[in-house]
């Protein structure tokens, strides 16, 4: 196991918790009780940042774990830190407005692509070199 792709692991789970603090947080804000998941805006869009980053960890984390394992564990964990960078990017930029998520969507969205090709790729050349 690599430590470096542990840490990428770890800061993926606390910019998790944080969202999901920041989702509390905006309930208590904006007057939205539970299990209400829509009304005032400015919520709406704080509850997405955290959905949204939970339906990108799904494939996030495997694709990372097997780029470290079948290429290499210090590249994935410094494409992997750039995906973590990418959704901090993408909550502030959303946190603001809709049309400002996009930067941070797009630094995400293009490492996790890489992550998962290189993945294929890795376990491609492992199988055909045996």
């Amino acid at each position: 196991m690599s430590p470096w792709t542990s840490l990428v692991t770890a800061s993926t789970l606390l910019v998790y918790f944080v969202l999901t603090i920041n989702v509390g947080r905006a309930r208590a804000k904006y007057k939205v009780p539970v299990p209400q998941m829509s009304g005032e805006p400015n919520f709406e869009r704080v509850l997405r940042v955290q959905q949204n980053t939970l339906e990108q960890m799904v494939f996030f984390l495997p694709a990372l774990w097997l780029f470290s394992f079948y290429v290499n564990p210090l590249w994935g964990a410094g494409i992997g830190a750039v995906w973590v960078l990418g959704r901090i990017a993408y909550a502030w930029g959303y946190y603001q407005a809709a049309e400002k998520r996009a930067l941070g969507f797009a630094i995400s969205s293009l490492s996790g692509i890489v992550l998962l090709l290189g993945a294929i790729v890795g376990i491609i050349l492992s199988l055909v070199s045996k």
